[in-house]
């Protein structure tokens, strides 16, 4: 009977210690209003590669999971945004009173072009398709020899942080993308509502009238690797 129950212990634990394997491009799981995705869109544009994710675990307190990956040719093309997303009520951004968050990561390598980014989409209508929106707003807490799109507009303080601040265009929608320029932020704690009230007020963001339509939390990968990417603990709220 010991060795019975000791054997149902172990493939629990094993259990409870992987919900999911994500390694089809875009295989999905979801749990406890968070969901993942494995999200290789660019594969196209590697001449080999592959990528696989690993729920680790989901509750009501955020998700922990590993991706392992890597991808040659294409240097400058991304290949894939394997992500963590909080589930939401789609609506304007000045109507959430907070938008707060913690991540907890690291990578087992330098030896990658990739970075570790928040992604969120809004969007003047609230049915905009969500691989996609009006804007986007990125905070990278890591670059590993890639740059975001388009041009400085210099250093900002926001969330008790500085960052550099860019602006660009992709397609017609307008990206903004705070980065971290003194190294990996590897335990971030912060509210995206203060991230976007930086953009209502200095740059002209609609924040009344554009709907948070995505809020997630990844890695773009490039090129490199093997790569292990292992979020210890990632959460959002949107309230």
């Amino acid at each position: 009977m010991k060795v019975v129950s000791f054997i149902l212990s172990a493939l629990a634990s094993l259990t409870a210690a992987q919900q999911a394997t994500l390694c089809k491009d875009f295989e999905y799981y979801s749990s406890n209003g968070y969901e993942l995705n494995n999200n290789i869109w660019g594969r196209s544009s590697a001449t080999s590669g592959s990528q696989c994710t690993y729920v680790n675990s989901v509750s009501q307190t955020g998700a922990k999971w590993t991706s392992n990956w890597q991808w040659q040719g294409g240097p400058n093309n991304v290949k894939s945004y394997v992500y963590s997303g909080r589930q939401i009520t789609k609506k304007p951004v000045s109507q959430y009173s907070n938008l707060e968050t913690e991540a907890y990561w690291v990578y087992d390598t330098s030896n990658i072009r990739c970075n570790v980014a928040y992604d969120l989409f809004t969007s003047a209508d609230v049915n905009h398709p969500t691989s996609s929106g009006d804007y986007e707003l990125m905070v990278w807490l890591a670059r590993y020899d890639v740059y975001p799109i388009g041009s400085s507009q210099g250093m900002v303080n926001v969330a008790g942080r500085q960052w550099e601040l860019f602006y660009g265009l992709n397609g017609n929608m307008k990206v903004y993308s705070f980065v971290t320029p003194s190294g990996p932020v590897y335990n971030f704690k912060a509210s995206m509502k203060d991230f976007f009230q930086y953009l209502a007020n200095n740059k002209g963001f609609p924040i009344t009238s554009q709907n948070l339509i995505t809020y997630q939390f990844g890695t773009e990968a490039f090129t490199g690797g093997p790569a292990k990417f292992t979020v210890n603990q990632w959460s959002a709220n949107a309230y």
